[in-house]
């Protein structure tokens, strides 16, 4: 029988450019983005705002689906186990790396996930309702010292959880922590006076903070936040050493084309860029931090041995 080279390496080519078309047909359908949290957080607000834009870039609608649970656990597993196409998207925040570090999860943090990339960081805020009599961050640590268990800190779990538990544990103070299903509802029972304070994303709390909902006593940082100069940090407020932030990056399901990567790796260093997004990080006090896929994969397990290491420390549980 005889071989036939040219029709052989004509299937080839054949097969290869089909392959090369459905990589740069991507996408021909809608994208999922899901927020592993409930609405109205600094989470759900950061993806439908680059949502919309990579929507824009790549001509397809990409739906936020907010899916809260277990920390964000139930909806980064969703993504997990979703097909490695492009279609399915994760809004992955600092919860991601410090989930593991007090509970089992169904994923493996690293080996099921590729990254496009980091979009910045989110410096936090503690704040209270108007009907809460204390002034600073000392009467709040002084008031829970003298009544243990009375106070309570209103926490979206996750991320929330973990700097809550974090000032309770360094401030020596009992605190009671409540938790919710996303950073929005925590807010609102502190408003409304049924909890007493929080520590959350300044991203989610300022426009809170300056309709007077809210009042910032200090933020969570080392260094006082661009957005709220007037507010001491933690740190400089009784609690020496104090140090917690939120951030914020897109992750998908492993063995994702690279392509795809790096094409909304691209569309996210577009959108960082942009006047809009440049003035919205400046009001909101979200610092901008772009990370590529490679450098953001190798800091997944520095991140997660370091909230470890401050869980034991701690002697966090989870809640």
């Amino acid at each position: 029988m005889k071989f036939n080279v040219t029709a052989c390496f004509s299937l080839l080519l054949a097969a290869t450019s089909g392959i090369t078309f459905a990589q740069s047909a991507w996408p021909t359908k809608p994208i999922r983005l899901l927020v592993p949290q409930a609405p109205g957080g600094s989470n759900d607000i950061m993806a439908r705002s680059v949502g919309q834009f990579i929507a824009e870039r790549v001509g397809k609608q990409v739906v936020v689906d907010n899916r809260p649970g277990a920390d964000g656990i139930i909806g980064t597993d969703i993504i997990a186990r979703s097909s490695p196409d492009g279609y399915s998207i994760l809004m992955a925040s600092a919860a991601f790396v410090q989930n593991p570090a007090v509970r089992k999860v169904p994923y493996d943090p690293v080996k099921s996930f590729d990254w496009i990339g980091k979009l910045g960081n989110g410096p936090t805020v503690l704040t209270i309702g108007q009907s809460f009599a204390v002034k600073d961050v000392k009467d709040i640590v002084a008031l829970a010292k003298a009544k243990p268990g009375h106070i309570t800190m209103a926490s979206a779990g996750g991320f929330q959880h973990f700097v809550s538990a974090l000032f309770r544990s360094m401030s020596g103070a009992d605190f009671t922590i409540v938790l919710y299903k996303g950073g929005f509802p925590a807010m609102i029972d502190v408003m409304g006076g049924q909890a007493n304070l929080t520590i959350g994303s300044i991203v989610q709390s300022i426009p809170h903070i300056r309709s007077g909902k809210l009042k910032g006593i200090a933020t969570g940082s080392l260094k006082r936040a661009a957005t709220l100069p007037e507010l001491p940090t933690i740190a400089e407020s009784g609690v020496p050493g104090y140090d917690a932030g939120n951030w914020w990056a897109l992750a998908v399901p492993a063995g994702t084309p690279a392509a795809i990567l790096n094409r909304l790796n691209a569309d996210i260093a577009s959108w960082v860029k942009t006047p809009e997004t440049q003035k919205r990080f400046a009001t909101e006090g979200a610092e901008a931090d772009l990370m590529t896929p490679e450098a953001l994969r190798k800091a997944i397990p520095v991140e997660m041995a370091k909230w470890v290491k401050v869980a034991k420390d701690a002697g966090m549980k989870s809640e």
